[in-house]
């Protein structure tokens, strides 16, 4: 037994997460906790080592998947049952009740589960583990320390578990002891806004009686907000229950007298007090708590303190000054979080002022919106490109209190006004600047071949120069604009003339040098090399189902019959476009080559859905289409009053979009080549680490920084502590939802489609290619598992160039990111594909098998009745 004033928070392995906090808020000054104690790990430990079947129990639970609930429940039963049938050693059942009896021997006492991997900074396993309120007598109280122990298998538990990636061996249960208290009250106090994450917010949630009516949802809650010791907002619950302590132990609900239903249960003078109590325990833990609060006699007492874990954490800036920052991963298409190798390139390859946070990276443009010669610009610039970023832009400027007016210059790469020039249609600029970026990726193949140690880490770092040079280039960025400024400029002017949407979107078709497209089109030309060969198509249905590894996948393939050609196909194949992958902007992520078996169910897709010679087919259908449309449109155009104008205006419009819009896709394509050699030559440069000691594993390498990696590599210094507190960060940002727009106070601010032409029930997002089509939603997160057939909608949080292959059998596409010019609306424009992207959760309320209705046209999408 450990009294909670011989504890503290460095004891958590012993006493549990919850144990440990309430010791170290028991030694706070002004904090009132109700005394106790807690039975340590070792009481649990003991007791487990004396039940026979457990090992064999754990070790089934081992192999279980989170998902696989039916195993999970029966497991759950079988654990819970053994262990709170096994008695309590002699030892530890005298020493709990003699704790108890210098308590109060006829007290009542609420018995807590305290698990040690519970109340942690990245993972709170809030409500997996059971807590019994109101137990009386030693002989009750030791049945629930049992029931307690039990508990750390619950169902909830165990999935959660699995989840969040704990081994179940290691996790060790503790319970806390506690004086019950009978309060008039109770709640939940967050220093920060749950909803909103506005640190500068503390919000209290109360009812009547014990927290148990909260937590169980049996009532709903006043909800008080607090900002700078002010009561800012109120909304007063109305309260027809209260969970009480029964007389005889337990608990019971009781109903509400209806005069007390609509009283807010603390005064004003209560909730700010109650918040302050709340920033003395936020400054003492360092971060933002979720704390239990019971209200007896006007005195708040603390039933528990944990750090909030949901909140997405703030860029490190120690200015004091506010800060806005936009996601990068919503404009590049990835919103995983990046491991610190691929974030440090990222970071050497742009130039925008970035700042990170939780795995993800930031654009600062607090100056840009500072500034009224650019913050109308920049927001009008990011809201095309994504609606709901330029819409929560909008509502911190209009605010009028976060962000100060400042008539500073324009930073350099601000947005500036007027209209660009427009180059001609030339198709030669788009050749040459093709042929330059290539010769200049084949001199560093070849030069970084004779690199090692630290002349590696310079070469790399002195072409991500070259790469830049290349990048922003502005003959390229002339290209890209003209291409994109004439698309607006022909569905400005169509729809104005001719009362044509998105007229540009057919136009694009088939358009040349879309190398993202053509990669696409590429693997159905595999499909039907690998068709003739039925031995070929059963293994590769064999990979898709029952799986192979990636390093003997092509081995494998070699020995069958025309297995020697279907290798050198899928291996032309990867020699293009195998240094591509989902999240490519993390030079980290395993490309393609890595693991050829990714492109697997896609090739089967293109060899049980298509006939030969499809991607031949389809590229000239779309480009039949282009021209059609573009006679049509001129012929109606010189129809019109003043039509010969009209449609010599238009045409040199059209042939911009039909030279330039191809190349869009091309800079990135040329960027994860290179990405694709720096990582080749860093992982043949860990092997030499791990040989030196300094790192454990290749990968190692991918949880530093560039220039922490420049360092070991000088020195070969072990890293291993940095390393596992690197992947154990790097696993819980996983959990985080990168917000759009996030401040300095660490708000993330969302923004909405405020529009009227949306259907009732229809999900809002923005049209990135034309044409309304029905079927059925195929819910994929992971490209490797998609399993499409013809007609189905692909319906993803994002895509990038990783997902054009998956582009040919569908009819539709919806996605929860994305905007006019990212690559999956450009490529679905480029097959004639509807889409909407932008769609808020569309993952989580579209279900896999539902029937839709994708409108590409005007922008939404509608669940259809089954």
């Amino acid at each position: 037994m450990l009294d909670f004033q011989a504890a503290d928070r460095s004891q958590g392995a012993v006493i549990g997460g919850k144990g440990a906090n309430l010791a170290e808020l028991a030694r706070l000054d002004g904090i009132d906790v109700p005394d106790g104690f807690c039975v340590t790990t070792d009481a649990f430990r003991r007791v487990m080592a004396d039940i026979p079947e457990i090992d064999d129990l754990l070790e089934q639970l081992s192999h279980v998947g989170p998902d696989d609930r039916d195993v999970i429940r029966v497991l759950s039963v079988q654990i819970r049952r053994v262990i709170e049938e096994s008695d309590i050693p002699d030892d530890p059942a005298t020493e709990i009740v003699r704790s108890v009896t210098r308590l109060g021997e006829h007290a009542a006492f609420a018995v807590r589960s305290s698990a040690t991997a519970e109340d942690l900074p990245t993972a709170s396993f809030a409500g997996q583990q059971d807590t019994y309120l109101n137990i009386v007598g030693a002989v009750a109280i030791l049945r629930h320390v049992s029931r307690c122990w039990g508990s750390l298998f619950t169902e909830r538990a165990i999935a959660y578990r699995l989840k969040n990636g704990f081994d179940h061996r290691k996790v060790h249960m503790a319970v806390v002891v506690q004086r019950m208290v009978f309060p008039q009250a109770s709640g939940i106090l967050f220093t920060a806004d749950p909803v909103t994450s506005d640190r500068t917010v503390a919000t209290v949630d109360a009812g009547f009686g014990l927290g148990e009516a909260l937590v169980s949802g049996l009532v709903n809650a006043d909800v008080y907000k607090v900002r700078d010791g002010a009561v800012v907002d109120k909304t007063v619950a109305r309260k027809q229950r209260a969970v009480r302590a029964a007389p005889k132990g337990g608990t019971y609900i009781q109903e509400i007298e209806p005069e007390w239903q609509n009283r807010p249960v603390l005064t004003d003078a209560q909730i700010v007090r109650l918040a302050q109590v709340g920033r003395d325990i936020e400054a003492h833990f360092g971060c933002p708590q979720d704390i239990e609060w019971c209200l007896v006699d006007d005195g708040f007492l603390i039933v528990q303190s944990r750090p909030i874990t949901t909140l997405f954490p703030i860029p490190e800036v120690d200015d004091g000054e506010n800060h806005v920052y936009v996601s990068v991963g919503h404009q590049q298409m990835m919103t995983d979080p990046m491991k610190p190798l691929g974030i440090s390139v990222w970071q050497l390859t742009s130039p925008a002022p970035m700042r990170e946070a939780g795995g993800r990276l930031f654009v600062d443009v607090t100056q840009r919106l500072a500034s009224p010669a650019s913050s109308a610009a920049l927001v009008e610039t990011l809201g095309k490109s994504d609606p709901l970023i330029g819409d929560a832009l909008q509502t911190v400027l209009d605010r009028g209190d976060f962000i100060r007016s400042s008539a500073d210059e324009v930073p350099v790469g601000a947005p500036a006004g007027g209209a660009p020039a427009l180059i001609d249609p030339d198709p030669a600029i788009v050749a040459e600047l093709i042929a330059g970026s290539e010769v200049s990726l084949a001199a560093m193949k070849r030069d970084i071949a004779t690199k090692s140690g630290s002349e590696l880490l310079d070469f790399i770092e002195a072409d991500i120069q070259e790469l830049r040079r290349i990048l922003f280039n502005p003959r390229s960025g002339q290209v890209i604009t003209t291409a994109m400024e004439a698309t607006g400029w022909l569905n400005d002017r169509l729809r104005e003339w001719l009362g044509e949407k998105n007229a540009a979107d057919t136009l694009t078709q088939s358009v040349p040098h879309n190398v993202t497209s053509e990669m696409g089109l590429a693997l159905l030309d595999v499909a039907d090399a690998l068709r003739p060969h039925p031995d070929v198509v059963a293994f590769l249905r064999h990979v898709e189902h029952a799986g192979i590894e990636d390093e003997r996948f092509l081995d494998e393939l070699e020995k069958l019959t025309g297995g020697p050609e279907a290798r050198a196909t899928i291996e032309g194949y990867l020699d293009k476009y195998g240094m591509r992958c989902v999240g490519e902007i993390d030079i980290t992520r395993p490309r393609w080559s890595d693991r050829p078996t990714t492109l697997v169910p896609t090739i089967m897709s293109n060899i049980e859905n298509f006939g030969p010679g499809a991607g031949k087919q389809r590229f000239e259908r779309g480009l039949r289409e282009a021209e059609q449309k573009e006679k049509e449109l001129l012929d109606r155009l010189r129809a019109l009053p003043d039509g010969e104008r009209k449609a010599d205006e238009t045409k040199p419009m059209i042939d911009r979009v039909r030279t330039f819009a191809g190349y869009r896709e091309y800079p990135k394509y040329a960027m994860v080549g290179r990405y694709f050699a720096y990582k080749q030559a860093l992982l043949r440069e860990a092997g030499r680490l791990v040989e030196a000691h300094g790192i454990r594993e290749q990968e190692d390498i991918f949880y530093l920084t560039f220039d922490e990696l420049r360092k070991v590599v000088a020195t070969h210094r072990p890293c291993d502590r940095l390393v596992r507190e690197r992947k154990e960060a790097f696993r819980s940002y996983g959990t985080l939802t990168p917000p759009r727009v996030l401040t300095s106070n660490g708000e993330a601010v969302s923004g909405e489609y405020r529009r009227e032409d949306v259907p009732a029930e229809a999900l809002a997002g923005l049209p990135v290619s034309a044409g309304i089509v029905e079927g059925r939603a195929r819910v994929i997160s992971d490209m490797s598992q998609a399993d499409l057939v013809a007609g189905d909608i692909l319906v993803t949080a994002y895509t990038d160039p990783s997902w054009t292959p998956l582009f040919v059998a569908i009819d539709g596409l919806v996605t929860e990111v994305g905007g006019l010019m990212t690559h999956g609306a450009v490529i679905a424009r480029e097959y004639g594909v509807p889409a909407v992207v932008g769609v808020e959760n569309a993952t989580r309320l579209i279900r896999d098998g539902q029937r839709i209705r994708v409108n590409g046209t005007d922008g939404y999408v509608e669940i259809l009745p089954d």
